[in-house]
């Protein structure tokens, strides 16, 4: 898998395991995101008294329906169309691709302050036109403060430095999708989309690790293995410490036996912090027997119920691929045309871009979904 996107030579079986693993990741995201969502901030014993003594087990309602995603899925959703759209504006020799997830993030946050698509922004390519994105799901402030100006925070000047939550992490796994990228190039992508909303080093650290352990799960590692190159690339980075423990905390914990919700509600110390948030994640899909008790695990505590779920999605749809995602929960999943839509667009962008455009030719109908302005 790696040499293969490494080289750019892609063969049909190569592609199919790398799509299968883009839509897992992105379906997993959500999922998890959907079944988190509505027990969000709930303490373990307030979820146990609403659904019953194994807290919550199958998808519940949430701001009135089953399957419905919050703000992080949607952020999700425009860092894969930011990433689609920086590949393509590349052909004009404008490559910088923070300021392409600037824009893509620009557009969703466009989408909380709107009634619904304004069809005349030919700019905005497909995504910003479904309308189902137009609903305000619980979007953190951090993220509307950081989107809602056109000056882009970058390392040098973050916005909102003192904001430690796990929402930037959380929209970060489609870094991890670029497989035919270095790992700490992946790293430093991530980090610096983060920043634009987030901007402690444990919030923006926690967003390039999240990234980093995708990427390794994407190019066919084990999530061990992943997980000690994750661990060995955040070393050289400033303030790295609270992220290396969070991480290191969660291996041990594998080893104490049973998982219960207090053994995560334990590696969680800090409620609401990237760093715990991602801790949760790695260990529930470190010790899931499968994709939906991993899932179960990472929602049923007294914290980000939501952002821990969709951080152990992605983890896990992108270990094992869509097809061992629960297909009950992807049935009332709120989105999920869109979301297979965009995951094989980007697939395809990443297998076959030259063949949709380039220098010297381009698909009109990609150009259309994708503009180049």
């Amino acid at each position: 898998m790696g040499t293969a996107a490494a080289t750019g030579v892609w063969g049909r079986a190569e592609q199919q395991d790398f799509r299968s693993r883009v839509r897992g990741t992105l379906l997993g995201a959500a999922v998890g995101d959907a079944l988190g969502a509505p027990v969000d901030g709930l303490t373990l014993d307030a979820i146990c008294e609403a659904h019953g003594a194994d807290g919550l087990t199958e998808p519940a309602p949430a701001y009135g329906r089953r399957g419905a995603v919050t703000a992080a899925t949607q952020l999700t959703l425009f860092t894969v169309d930011g990433l689609i759209r920086a590949q393509v504006r590349r052909d004009t020799g404008a490559w910088h691709p923070p300021t392409d997830l600037f824009r893509a993030y620009r557009r969703w946050a466009a989408t909380q302050s709107d009634w619904g698509p304004d069809e005349r922004r030919a700019e905005d390519g497909w995504l910003a036109r479904e309308e189902w994105l137009y609903a305000r799901r619980a979007p953190a402030r951090a993220c509307l403060l950081g989107l809602g100006n056109t000056v882009m925070g970058t390392l040098d000047t973050p916005k909102n430095p003192d904001e430690s939550g796990p929402e930037a992490a959380v929209r970060s796994a489609p870094f991890g999708l670029l497989v035919g990228w270095e790992p700490q190039l992946v790293l430093q992508l991530a980090v610096e989309c983060a920043v634009q909303t987030h901007g402690h080093p444990t919030a923006y650290l926690a967003a390039g690790a999240h990234a980093v352990i995708v990427h390794g799960l994407a190019r066919g590692e084990s999530l061990d293995g992943a997980i000690q190159r994750c661990l060995a690339l955040l070393a050289a980075r400033p303030g790295h410490r609270p992220v290396t423990d969070a991480l290191r905390h969660a291996l041990g914990a594998v080893r104490q036996g049973m998982p219960t919700p207090a053994r995560v509600e334990e590696l969680d110390t800090d409620e609401g912090t990237a760093e715990g948030a991602l801790a949760v994640a790695v260990y529930c899909a470190l010790v899931g027997e499968d994709i939906r008790h991993g899932l179960r695990l990472a929602v049923n505590h007294g914290g980000a119920s939501a952002a821990c779920g969709a951080l152990c999605g992605a983890l896990l749809g992108a270990l094992h691929g869509e097809t061992a995602l629960p297909p009950g929960w992807l049935t009332e999943l709120e989105g999920r045309p869109t979301i297979l839509e965009l995951s094989d667009d980007f697939a395809m962008e990443m297998t076959q871009g030259p063949a949709l455009h380039g220098p010297a030719l381009a698909s009109p109908g990609w150009l259309t979904r994708y503009p180049r302005g």
